[in-house]
């Protein structure tokens, strides 16, 4: 099986860690909801708005939407390497290191709950 690739990536981010390193302009360092890049090793992302909504069903259902963003990610502007690895019957991009802020060419809302 190929493994694919995307210009861009997204990541479901809480809107105060987000917030934090954009102020600050130190690299994003959250990997999923209440964990580190040191934690995981690596950071959650989703290939598109189909695995979004995914994740969003399985681990965000007690989290209000407006708590959370949705970065879009360049992955040329990243230093550090994407895998695409299997999740259940998909293939998730995982970011091996931090997102440096300028990498985040976007950041928007979250769909609604269904």
């Amino acid at each position: 099986m190929p493994v694919p690739t995307h210009d861009t990536l997204l990541h479901i981010a809480e809107r105060t860690h987000w917030e934090a390193a954009r102020d600050t302009g130190v690299s994003y360092t959250m990997s999923t909801l209440g964990r580190t890049l040191d934690d995981e090793g690596f950071i959650h992302c989703s290939s598109d708005l189909g695995q979004v909504d995914g994740v969003l069903g399985r681990f965000y259902t007690a989290v209000p939407r407006a708590d959370l963003v949705l970065l879009v990610i360049d992955v040329t502007r990243l230093d550090a390497p994407v895998r695409y690895e299997r999740v259940g019957d998909e293939l998730f991009p995982h970011v091996y290191g931090p997102i440096p802020v300028p990498a985040v060419i976007d950041v928007r809302s979250l769909p609604g709950n269904r």
